[in-house]
């Protein structure tokens, strides 16, 4: 009983065939002998007698004949081509694309798009608004300013930064996506919501706060809106709230960061802001990603609140009040901190915005 040999190379059933052609021996006794060493499943008795007759024909080789093999259809010309095509409108499909190259399959085209030209298919990044060459100088402008007094005075600069804004807060506000997202199986059935929209019971909240905590948290009544008036009304409660938290900062010198919205910006808050001996830092047109109360703490409490339902403005102020106070200090002083490396980003992206 002869031993089988598994998986052997063809060029080594090749050799045998060669061998015992040379010898004489009949091709359907190679393939007897070929079956017993190998198994009957290594060469058919067909395969056997065509490469008896090419040896004994003359062939001399066992190893397979290079090949030209299949010619690439993705050529040079066509990558060019495509390249020019996708240029001429990005928002092109492969469906698309394909009427333009009707000898050219969808695979072979998709393979031209992402494989050989490196196209990614991307949305457009939404940004509150266009900024001009002039706002982007402008953003510049105040972030080397920032900068520039960060590196002379250091962290004595960022000690005196009060910055606050106002922002709504509805009754219900539906849960984020990531929120709601669950450890599952791919055989688990599908969870799915019904979309909400934000609630139009709302309060607006006012907070301002400094690397150290919350000075103040005001709410607005229901059916009053924020006007310079109120503003100063709310300024001057700041500025008690400093006096009783902070002392000492009066003294040094307030450094009040808040956005250049309509009330904020008003000439009786100027004056205002003057009359205290504060210094305001100038704010960018359009650049609320500069904003620390939109971009830092106002976003951890929309997290917060997402997914949780309020019968009253009461019930909304209390958890409001609630979560401001239980978040400890590295989140007001971490806040305050990334002023510096936004500040710095906004100078390497030449004035663009930074955060989505």
């Amino acid at each position: 009983m002869f031993k089988t040999i598994d998986q052997p190379a063809d060029c080594e059933i090749w050799s045998v065939i060669r061998f015992l052609t040379a010898k004489n021996v009949s091709a359907a006794e190679i393939h007897r002998q070929i079956s017993d060493v190998y198994g009957p499943n290594a060469m058919s008795s067909s395969k056997v007698h065509k490469w008896v007759r090419a040896f004994k024909d003359g062939r001399k080789n066992v190893h397979d004949e290079p090949r030209s093999g299949r010619p690439s259809v993705i050529t040079d010309d066509l990558v060019k081509a495509v390249d020019e095509k996708i240029r001429e409108d990005r928002r092109f499909t492969i469906s698309t694309l394909a009427l333009e190259f009707p000898n050219v399959g969808r695979t072979t085209l998709h393979k031209v798009v992402s494989e050989k030209l490196k196209f990614r298919k991307l949305c457009a990044r939404w940004v509150p608004r266009l900024l001009t060459e002039e706002h982007k100088l402008k953003i510049m402008v105040c972030a080397l300013d920032f900068l520039d007094r960060y590196h002379k005075e250091g962290d004595k600069f960022l000690e005196r930064i009060v910055t606050g804004d106002e922002t709504w807060v509805s009754h219900i506000t539906p849960e984020s996506k990531r929120q709601s997202m669950e450890w599952r199986h791919t055989n688990s059935p599908v969870r799915v919501k019904a979309k909400r929209i934000i609630s139009t019971r709302k309060v607006m909240a006012t907070v301002f706060w400094d690397r150290h905590g919350v000075l103040l948290v005001e709410f607005m009544q229901q059916g009053t809106t924020i006007n310079a008036a109120a503003y100063c009304a709310t300024l001057t409660k700041l500025r008690r709230a400093i006096q009783n938290k902070r002392r000492g900062l009066l003294t040094s010198g307030v450094v009040l960061l808040h956005d250049n919205a309509s009330p904020h910006s008003a000439i009786n808050i100027q004056n205002l802001i003057r009359s205290f001996g504060w210094e305001p830092i100038d704010h960018p047109p359009y650049s609320r990603d500069m904003a620390q109360s939109d971009f830092h703490l106002f976003r951890y409490l929309k997290e917060f609140l997402g997914g949780k339902r309020f019968d009253t403005a009461d019930e909304v102020k209390e958890e409001v009040q609630d979560w401001l106070s239980s978040q400890a200090a590295d989140v007001y002083e971490v806040g305050i901190q990334k002023l510096v490396e936004r500040y710095d980003k906004c100078l390497d992206k030449h004035g663009k915005y930074v955060e989505k």
